[in-house]
């Protein structure tokens, strides 16, 4: 593939279809283990995809971008943002003390799908609690990482999920 005669716009375009086609899969990898196997089991083998998948990218993440190990709060903050997901969903930050920030999903695209469809929130907490907690401590050990809402959770309308980040 000739990258170096694509135009910006083709790049980042090809960007965004790579980062559909990943959640394309996840989502039919897991609809295909749900119906062989039930929600419990399915939710269970997720969980144990994203606890490796979620270091994987971490650390990819880190190398590409030049994020030290220990780089503390703003670290995870710039990891955060270079996530597959980051182009296919709305996030933001808000930084609460010092040693805290608190990070909203303010539109992801699963869940935004199934309210289209006036399906409920799908109950993506206990992979949400492994996935970013185990993210955060790649990027540095000392974080703690505390879910304040995501689904099956009530949540507002401005965020599906929310977690805080402490040092």
């Amino acid at each position: 593939m000739d990258l170096e005669n694509l135009s910006r716009e083709q790049l980042i375009g090809m960007l965004d279809d790579f980062a559909k086609n990943w959640l394309a899969h996840d989502g039919l990898w897991f609809q295909q283990v749900e119906k062989n196997y039930g929600i419990e089991k399915a939710i269970a083998l997720d969980t144990e995809a994203w606890r490796s998948f979620t270091k994987i990218e971490a650390k990819r993440i880190m190398e590409r971008h030049n994020i030290p190990v220990n780089s503390g709060l703003e670290g995870l903050k710039k990891a955060l943002s270079f996530r597959l997901y980051s182009r296919l969903n709305i996030q933001s930050f808000t930084d609460e003390t010092e040693n805290s920030f608190i990070f909203q999903m303010n539109r992801c695209r699963v869940q935004y799908a199934r309210t289209k469809k006036g399906l409920p929130d799908f109950p993506c907490k206990s992979v949400g609690v492994v996935e970013y907690g185990e993210f955060a401590k790649i990027i540095d050990a000392r974080i703690k990482t505390t879910c304040i809402a995501c689904p099956p959770d009530a949540h507002p309308a401005e965020f599906y999920c929310a977690w805080k980040f402490e040092i």
